[in-house]
């Protein structure tokens, strides 16, 4: 006896067939609204991949802004820097460390709830925190005359040690960054006692930052260059008399 073998359209009408008669079956099921459960499920899932995206598009602007350091750095200006310490200025630790700087603004700058390790009311313990780590005696200078008050500080890794950023607000909610590491003498410069200050306007954080006694130190934040040149003066002339 010979079996015999339906024709692909027979096979084809009674897979679908079945596949109304299943859906016939569990028709009461199909209709159901979606639990609340299942929909608070999905979205927690649609939330952490929402995160996740976020998370690689700060990172391409994160690399995008040291690229765009790199790129313009000789248009950046500079402002009374004594030849030994403009050399150590220009050199590529120090352009290292302002790259470092403004990364460093463009992550904890913009952050509500945690832009601080420790906070202000704590700012005997911050400082003797962050000393004992950059094995450095630290001050915060006192930008209130300026409208800024402290938010706090962190300690941060850098390619010579660890590096401290201490972080200032204005009224208006604007944020300053005092970022503060060791670094080494430009090849053929001197580690001593001479000051440079130059100034970066390249990317979307301009800076003012100055080199003394084998430490960078770099002041971040949104303002014009007379308004950030006018508060590194400031810091500068407080922390001047803590070293000397």
């Amino acid at each position: 006896m010979k079996t015999r073998v339906p024709s692909p359209d027979e096979g084809s009408r009674e897979w679908q067939a079945q596949r109304d008669a299943l859906r016939e079956l569990h028709r009461d099921v199909l209709d159901e609204p979606v639990p609340p459960a299942l929909l608070a499920a999905a979205g927690m899932v649609a939330r952490s991949q929402a995160r996740r995206a976020s998370w690689a598009r700060w990172g391409g602007m994160a690399a995008g802004l040291a690229v765009a350091f790199g790129a313009g750095w000789l248009a950046s200006g500079q402002w009374n820097a004594p030849a030994a310490g403009a050399a150590l200025a220009r050199g590529p630790a120090a352009r290292e460390f302002v790259h470092a700087a403004a990364l460093a603004y463009a992550v904890y700058a913009p952050e509500k709830r945690h832009p601080v390790e420790v906070g202000a009311a704590e700012q005997q313990h911050l400082v003797q925190w962050l000393s004992k780590r950059l094995d450095r005696p630290l001050r915060v200078p006192d930008l209130s005359p300026q409208g800024y008050a402290l938010v706090g500080g962190r300690l941060l890794p850098g390619s010579e040690g660890a590096r401290a950023q201490f972080m200032f607000e204005g009224s208006g909610g604007e944020r300053l960054t005092l970022y503060i590491g060791s670094l080494s003498p430009a090849p053929g410069a001197a580690r001593g006692g001479e000051t440079a200050f130059r100034f970066s306007d390249d990317g979307p954080v301009p800076s003012f930052y100055w080199v003394d006694r084998g430490f960078g130190y770099a002041l971040t934040g949104p303002l014009s260059r007379d308004a950030l040149l006018g508060l590194a003066t400031a810091v500068h002339r407080q922390l001047e008399k803590t070293d000397g």
